[in-house]
């Protein structure tokens, strides 16, 4: 019987893992908050839906947030700095429609999934967008990590 146990025991911790592959290698966890008043003009889009505003404040995420507003009453903000690659001079990406664009490699990301749509089929590990936590408390979204 205690070599039962034992081998549950051992099956039990092999079964478990610290894998850490889940991590962005390229864009680092900063913390910040930050608050959009929905009043005012430069954050007015968020009142529609499917309608993505830049924040490109000093201190908010790495090179800024995108931020959406994806129903009624829940909202998604992301790292504005392409995945893929360490943030440099390219890597801030631009608002196409409901997606976002890198202009160093044109890969292209869905604000409303954080997905990347055209994953390379080259065996390599691509990341999707960088999210960040976006509730609503009255006319103010908070945006922060």
């Amino acid at each position: 019987m205690k070599y039962f146990w034992n081998t549950i025991l051992l099956v039990f911790l092999i079964s478990c893992s610290s894998d850490s592959t889940n991590r962005n290698p390229y864009l680092q966890e900063v913390n910040f908050r930050f608050e959009a008043n929905l009043n005012l003009p430069l954050y007015t889009n968020l009142n529609t839906i499917a309608n993505p505003v830049y924040i490109g404040n000093s201190g908010v995420g790495t090179r800024g947030v995108f931020v959406v507003k994806s129903s009624l009453d829940t909202y998604y903000a992301f790292e504005a700095s392409c995945p893929n690659h360490a943030p440099n001079n390219c890597s801030t990406m631009t608002i196409d429609g409901i997606n976002v664009v890198c202009s160093c490699e044109g890969y292209t990301y869905n604000l409303l999934t954080g997905q990347q749509l055209d994953r390379p089929n080259d065996g390599k590990r691509y990341y999707d967008l960088l999210f960040y936590s976006a509730t609503q408390s009255g006319n103010v979204v908070i945006i922060s990590n």
